[in-house]
């Protein structure tokens, strides 16, 4: 079966990596180009930035999801809520990359996946959710004399900190401790801010440049320190991933998945 694929944001950096992995895969066809109102691409071939002719013209109709199997968004939380019930009424299946939302917009995805099946991870990168399982081993065989920090890195253009990613992965290393990220997760320094609380989970954020993610948890002990990092070079990564949560989505009514589900690591 062809899957046929909805890419939102169609004329940003994200956009156009997720349009040329789909373009890509022989098992999937580029159905609809999604772009904001007001863009200056609407109306183009998605596949101009390429050089090829898709057919498929960028639009901001959302109506046109109901010819798509499955929508892949990297837009902003605000866009991608108001995604989420044109894709409940046209079965359309949902895998999100988006980060940013709020406990509202989280709750919003699990009530769509009662109606569609939806794909719901901060980061869509294969080693990115390998890390992650990394990190839950490294926690509980550290988690008696070592600080934890989340150092994370990106381009001058993201619009949110901490990034997702960094995010989760404080989600896992507190839930691997038996926390909630919630209760020991300190995200701001300055001035004089006393002794480091035991057991908290610090997080650091770099803006610059063009990097696409770097991502360091560094568990301090005494006389020793032990990191785990994971470096993205290329948003690619990102798109490969999503193709792949897509496939997984195609015998899938309804559900919330992440990519543990995807890649199989949940067993």
């Amino acid at each position: 079966m062809t899957l046929r694929v909805a890419i939102a944001g169609a004329s940003g950096r994200m956009g156009r990596m997720l349009i040329e992995s789909t373009l890509a895969a022989a098992d999937c066809r580029l159905a609809v180009a999604l772009d904001r109102m007001g863009s200056p691409d609407l109306g183009r071939d998605a596949g101009d930035f390429l050089g090829q002719k898709t057919g498929v013209f960028i639009t901001s109709e959302l109506a046109a999801l109901r010819d798509a199997d499955v929508l892949i968004d990297f837009t902003r939380p605000e866009a991608t809520l108001a995604h989420l019930p044109v894709c409940a009424a046209h079965g359309t299946r949902l895998v999100i990359g988006t980060t940013g939302f709020d406990d509202a917009g989280k709750q919003a995805i699990r009530a769509v996946a009662e109606r569609t099946a939806v794909v719901f991870s901060p980061n869509m990168s294969v080693g990115v959710n390998v890390t992650f399982k990394l990190l839950e081993v490294a926690a509980k065989m550290l988690s008696s004399g070592y600080d934890i920090e989340v150092i994370e890195a990106h381009h001058r253009h993201k619009v949110d900190a901490p990034s997702g990613t960094a995010l989760k992965m404080g989600e896992v290393i507190a839930r691997a401790l038996g926390q909630d990220l919630k209760d020991v997760g300190v995200f701001a320094r300055e001035g004089v801010t006393g002794e480091r609380k035991p057991g908290s989970i610090g997080f650091a954020a770099i803006r610059g440049g063009d990097i696409v993610g770097d991502h360091t948890v560094l568990f301090a002990g005494t006389g020793e320190r032990i990191e785990i990092t994971h470096k993205s070079t290329s948003r690619m990564v990102y798109a490969h991933g999503s193709v792949r949560a897509a496939r997984f989505l195609a015998d899938k009514k309804t559900g919330l998945f992440d990519m543990d589900d995807v890649l199989g690591l949940r067993r």
